[in-house]
């Protein structure tokens, strides 16, 4: 397979045929460098980490999932190093191509693997959200794209960030594909019954651009027109920024507790960002930590009062389409920190939300989320299957 958009990891040729004639059975797959493919390097985006850890002998839970179901594993995909970021740029294996907007970036950390599928190159592939990663590349690429319920898939054999908020994550081009995915991840069936109330969450579209407002509109629209009953409701009363901050307080502080050995033990190589994103980490005051643990209860509560069975709610997956590439450091962090109020409930809370793709700005995609109860992953694929429908 040619690699035209540089999604996969340089140098290592993947193929694992599926099992025959699963639910999955004729379909191909990517993995994320995140995950372990039995007699492959983990690299988690660091040609350090990969050279100072061992090769794995089994598959992630995930790769064998997909590979039980049928589905064929046609290589792993490059990932922002150790998945700290949030724009899929990589200083060693370079950035993805965004095939959506090629003069753009991909988003990250899952950049290769939404490449890989935007680019047509496999159907699915799978990625990991913390703080969005997958929503956000799910967004800028014009995919479908779900960060599952918390703790709802088993992680074993993926490399961790921030425990309190990974997940296992994937991407499709199209609704059909997505809901044959979640029904093997998940192991139930998409459900016939489509929510009965929609929220539209007024702080989220408020703190999009305007831009991104008026494309979203007519599928807003569309999906109102699908569930009824619909309102507007605020999100996070604490504010956007709030949640934001508590997420950049927790995630560091739980990321330089996952890596502090190896960093101490072998003095890796990292980009500037993500060198500073584990000091800031390391440094986090106790206090900053106390507080951002009650304003997760917070977001949590909040969350779980709005969305009960049969709710869904609706918002921008990120305030803007895909910036460019190559952003100075100072423009780079205010892009970064604007996605990161839009995708900061997702680690607080761990409800599952999914990035639908159908609208763009200026030719270039923008997602539009649905985040539903605990556990009702297949709501959302039941909603996304029926929107594409209509």
């Amino acid at each position: 397979m040619t690699d035209c958009v540089n999604a996969f990891v340089p140098g290592m040729d993947v193929r694992i045929e599926g099992a025959a004639g699963g639910p999955l059975a004729g379909l191909t797959f990517a993995a994320k460098d995140l995950f372990d493919v039995a007699g492959y390097p983990t690299g988690g985006g660091n040609p350090d980490w990969q050279r100072q850890n061992p090769i794995p002998e089994r598959h992630a839970r995930a790769v064998r999932t997909l590979l039980d179901a049928g589905a064929t594993l046609v290589g792993k995909t490059i990932t922002d190093e150790v998945s700290l970021g949030i724009l899929g740029e990589n200083a060693f294996d370079g950035t993805p191509v965004n095939s959506a907007a090629p003069d753009r970036v991909p988003g990250g950390s899952s950049s290769g693997s939404a490449a890989a599928v935007a680019a047509g190159l496999c159907d699915l592939a799978l990625g990991t959200d913390t703080g969005g990663s997958v929503r956000v590349p799910a967004s800028f690429c014009g995919l479908y794209g779900i960060r599952p319920t918390h703790g709802r898939l088993d992680l074993t054999g993926m490399l961790p960030q921030a425990p309190s908020s990974d997940t296992c994550g994937w991407f499709a081009r199209d609704a059909a594909t997505f809901a044959r995915a979640a029904a093997v991840m998940f192991g139930e069936p998409v459900p016939e019954a489509l929510p009965t109330r929609l929220i539209v969450a007024t702080d989220a579209f408020g703190f999009a651009e305007p831009e991104t407002r008026a494309a979203l509109r007519p599928l807003v629209d569309r999906l109102a027109g699908l569930i009824g009953e619909t309102r507007e409701d605020v999100m996070a009363p604490p504010g956007l920024s709030v949640w934001g901050r508590a997420q950049r307080t927790l995630q560091p502080a739980e990321a330089w507790a996952t890596f502090k050995d190896w960093v101490e033990r072998d003095n890796p190589r990292f980009a500037f960002n993500v060198a500073r994103g584990l000091i800031m980490g390391a440094g986090m005051p106790e206090s900053e930590l106390a507080w951002a643990r009650l304003m997760r209860r917070e977001a949590r509560a909040r969350l779980d009062f709005l969305l009960p069975p049969g709710v869904i709610l609706c918002l921008p997956t990120t305030p803007f389409p895909a910036p460019g590439k190559n952003l100075p450091l100072p423009e780079q962090n205010a892009v970064r920190e604007q996605i990161l109020c839009l995708c900061a409930h997702g680690g607080l809370a761990g409800l599952p939300q999914l990035s639908i793709p159908g609208a763009g700005v200026d030719g270039a995609p923008v997602g539009l989320s649905i985040m539903a109860a605990r556990g009702a992953d297949m709501t959302l694929a039941a909603v996304a299957r029926a929107l594409a429908e209509t």
